[in-house]
């Protein structure tokens, strides 16, 4: 890998109010280390050293909505209450000040289980009491719990751009609230945010989604995060054909998202190879292709070895860059997320830019255990 073989990652791009310098986006990684949910300088320093390091737009950790049992660990940051967004304020101050741009990622991790150790302070709420297909856990919201959780969702939005983030992600993916509506096996509904189709089944997103557009206006990007595997079932799909994509994501980009941030365990792996083969595009390449909204990849960006296998205590390695940069080069999608190679490197931007693989380090779980 050359420097200038990975010039298609370092392209500017723009959208709405969106400057960014390169394609390439932080994901966001749950770090836990807010004591009693508040932002401080081990954050603000944690996410400034991203920026140094070159990252184009970092994205935080999940940040939870006011609402209760809204976070399933004591160390997950709020974004709500004036302690918790005057340490936001303290982070994006410190982001800013190292040249970077930044949007908080907005949360509610419904009825999913956290640490054994620790119990949310109120019963955790989902679309119909499940846990997963089959596994009963909390309640299931009323219409009342449904309104006031989409005004908590558009009233974090509008703080973050009060606070001055430049853009603002909703979490829709990976078993949580919003994506526990989107799947059949934690939706059970039978009134207007049930249905036998994905269609039916995003209505509250759509209405989430449009809340947010509202509160931050017509030129604030939104990102919506979504994804096909859920945390309690990896093979999960919501979407078994292109046909039914549509149906799922082009109302969600009607109602205001116009970044879809499109996680999938490989970004290599073609979502429909019976379609196209195995070349064939990603999920964020479909997304794109089915909705023309901007897309975000992700998926084991920069590493090697299987998914889970890093979280086991092994380490993974840097990987080629090179079919990434291919499908860059003819836009499939528009920035490509890295996740746990900047858990362990807050330079592996600026390596990448110089083509420095030999420095490249590769994923340590080691790091999950402090803020490097």
């Amino acid at each position: 890998m050359t420097a200038s073989s990975v010039d298609t990652l370092f392209r500017p791009f723009a959208i709405g109010s969106l400057e960014l310098p390169n394609r390439i986006v932080m994901a966001p990684m749950t770090r836990g280390f807010a004591p009693e949910g508040v932002p401080g300088e081990a954050q603000a320093a944690y996410y400034r050293r991203r920026a140094e390091g070159g990252v184009g737009l970092i994205l935080s950790e999940g940040t939870v909505i006011d609402r209760p049992a809204s976070r399933n660990l004591p160390g997950i940051p709020l974004f709500h209450g004036e302690p918790a967004l005057a340490g936001w304020k303290q982070v994006i101050d410190a982001v800013h000040g190292a040249g970077g741009k930044m949007g908080p990622q907005i949360w509610h991790t419904a009825s999913t289980v956290g640490s054994p150790d620790w119990s949310p302070e109120a019963p955790v709420e989902s679309p119909s009491g499940l846990l997963a297909p089959g596994t009963p856990r909390g309640k299931a919201m009323s219409e009342e719990d449904i309104a006031d959780t989409v005004a908590a969702f558009a009233s974090a939005a509008a703080d973050a751009k009060r606070l001055g983030f430049d853009t603002v992600e909703l979490h829709g993916a990976h078993g949580y609230l919003i994506d526990q509506f989107f799947w059949t096996g934690t939706n059970e509904r039978t009134d207007r945010y049930g249905g036998a189709t994905i269609r039916e089944r995003s209505r509250f997103a759509a209405e989430v989604v449009a809340a947010v557009r509202a509160a931050v206006g017509p030129d604030y990007p939104l990102i919506l995060r979504l994804s096909q595997w859920k945390q309690q079932d990896y093979a999960a799909r919501l979407a078994e054909t292109p046909d039914l994509m549509a149906d799922w994501l082009q109302p969600l980009v009607d109602a205001g998202a116009n970044v879809l941030h499109c996680s999938q365990r490989r970004f290599w792996e073609p979502e429909f190879a019976e379609i196209d083969g195995e070349d064939g595009l990603n999920f964020a390449g479909w997304a794109k292709k089915l909705t023309g909204a901007t897309t975000i990849s992700v998926g084991s960006v920069g590493l090697s070895g299987e998914f889970l296998a890093a979280f086991s205590g092994e380490s993974s390695g840097s990987t080629s860059l090179r079919g990434l940069v291919e499908r860059m080069e003819r836009d499939e999608f528009d920035l490509v997320a890295v996740g746990r190679a900047l858990i362990s490197d807050p330079q592996w931007v600026a390596k990448v830019r110089a083509g420095d693989v030999d420095g490249l380090r590769g994923f340590d779980a080691a790091s999950l255990g402090e803020l490097v």
